[in-house]
């Protein structure tokens, strides 16, 4: 079984299997003909359940040929252009090959014995992504496994803040009386973050946004201040800047003014517009940003990175000492005064991969303003989609786009009532998925079913984009057709 551990003597072995395993990704990728195969669990499962772990299969060859028929042939494929669904991006070149010799080597980034130049060069991307943000030199961060644990550990570092008396108020810590302000349409990792903090979900306080999907600051002002009114602690202020569902940012500068008022961390979750950081011509998208006390980033969204990875990113480094815990087995106090960095002092995680390689390799190869132009391409076919979908009287189109964001809705031309509506758009969806041809997600807007175009891929097309549609409408009229037969 030592033939199989990667070292000197196997390194040949390895260079052919992996070989292998890109080649047959390479031809998977080259032939692919749509996004996915429409399998069902039904019909998938019973093919993954037959196979015995406890029966290997004795080489990588036979294992990779059985991976195709449980796996590789019915992934659902994010590189295709008709994959509209979620914050899934193609990946770049660059990343995927820092992916494989961080897999290879694998490194943990918790301490310096341990990673090295590894380390380093995750401090160097800190500091490069802190200088985009527009941070001062005493920023720092650390890299994470995405967007909810970024959100996680800011609301952990505003929490602790909060009780040791910023904005006034002295503890001894009551977490009852502490108060999250996010917008209706922020990620649920707010309200899932307020409960693992043992402050409870009833501790976020929701607030509207206006028809352009954007938490109106006014009543914030509002909320914050009948906060106070109540004696209730305003812990942090969480803005969005692209929302999952709309892409929406929020008012930035507005929102970091009230924090100011108010004592409030202010943590921006940056998840899905940090592309906006690289943007050649709508980095203004994010003005406001640099007085954050946090910002959550998902190179893995935006960046064109494969998963994981993210970073949570703070303007006053001093901050992260609320994640910070010696152990002497493994960073013990003293090697602080000796000023060994040690990447576990600031992280949630101890053992950690080398994600930052990823990024490493991108920007070296292809340079920030690679990835945001890529990222300004998507922008683009977005505003593109816009005009087609407000041009189309089968749809309702929610609201234009700041990045690269579509919510519709099809309407049918003949009076269907509101639910049957509804029924028509999810079967639509469905059978689209289930046709192979096409991914597009889903969401509510109003109570109501609506559809969601999530443009990361810049080899879509606005031709894609009304193929799709053409396709959408004829599911859903098909299934209202059938509906009035049987009615």
């Amino acid at each position: 079984m030592r033939s199989h551990l990667l070292n000197d003597a196997t390194a040949e072995s390895y260079r052919r299997s992996v070989t292998e395993g890109v080649e047959r990704v390479a031809d998977k990728l080259a032939t692919t003909r749509g996004p996915f195969t429409g399998v069902t669990p039904a019909e998938l499962a019973p093919v993954i359940d037959a196979v015995d772990l406890d029966k290997p299969l004795g080489d990588s060859s036979a294992a990779l040929d059985e991976l195709e028929s449980v796996y590789l042939r019915d992934a659902v494929y994010f590189h295709h252009p008709r994959y509209l669904g979620h914050l899934n991006c193609p990946v770049v070149i660059p990343a995927v090959l820092g992916e494989a010799v961080l897999s290879a080597v694998n490194s943990s980034l918790d301490t310096w014995d341990q990673s090295a130049g590894a380390t380093l060069i995750e401090r160097k991307l800190i500091d490069w992504t802190n200088g985009r943000i527009g941070f001062g030199p005493a920023a720092d961060g650390v890299f994470t496994s995405g967007g909810s644990q970024s959100n996680l550990q800011a609301l952990l570092l505003a929490r602790e803040e909060a009780t040791a008396g910023r904005g006034g108020w002295e503890g001894p810590a009551d977490l009852s009386k502490l108060r999250i302000f996010s917008s209706e349409c922020s990620h649920f990792s707010v309200q899932k973050s307020a409960k693992l903090l043992g402050l409870g979900m009833d501790a976020v306080i929701s607030i509207p946004v206006g028809r352009d999907k954007r938490m109106q600051s006014v009543v914030l002002a509002a909320e914050l201040e009948a906060c106070r009114a109540e004696g209730l602690v305003p812990m942090a202020i969480v803005a969005t800047a692209g929302t999952t569902d709309f892409g929406s940012i929020d008012p930035l500068p507005e929102i970091a003014a009230l924090a100011d008022e108010y004592g409030a961390w202010m943590h921006v979750d940056a998840a899905y517009g940090c592309g906006l950081l690289a943007s050649p011509t709508r980095r203004h998208l994010l003005e406001g940003i640099e007085r954050a006390d946090s910002v959550t980033v998902d190179f893995h969204k935006s960046f064109f990175q494969p998963v994981s990875s993210s970073a949570i990113l703070v303007r006053d480094g001093a901050a992260l000492r609320h994640a910070t815990y010696h152990a002497d087995y493994l960073n013990p106090a003293r090697t602080v005064a000796e000023q060994i960095p040690n990447q576990v002092d600031k992280s949630l995680q101890t053992t950690r991969r080398f994600d930052a390689l990823k990024l490493w390799m991108t920007l070296r190869v292809m340079g920030a303003d690679g990835v945001g132009q890529l990222f300004d391409e998507v922008c683009d076919l977005a505003a593109e989609g816009f005009a087609l979908l407000a041009a189309d009287p089968r749809y309702d189109v929610v609201v234009e786009p700041q990045i690269s964001t579509l919510v519709y809705r099809y309407i049918p031309e003949n009076v269907a009532s509101p639910e049957d509506v509804d029924r028509a758009n999810l079967h639509a969806r469905k059978a689209l998925f289930a046709s192979g041809e096409a991914v597009v997600a889903g969401t509510k807007v109003d109570g109501r079913q609506y559809l969601k175009f999530t443009l990361l891929n810049p080899e879509t097309t606005a031709a894609d984009i009304a193929a799709v549609l053409d396709l959408i409408a004829g599911y859903a009229e098909q299934y209202l057709g059938e509906t009035l037969v049987h009615a």
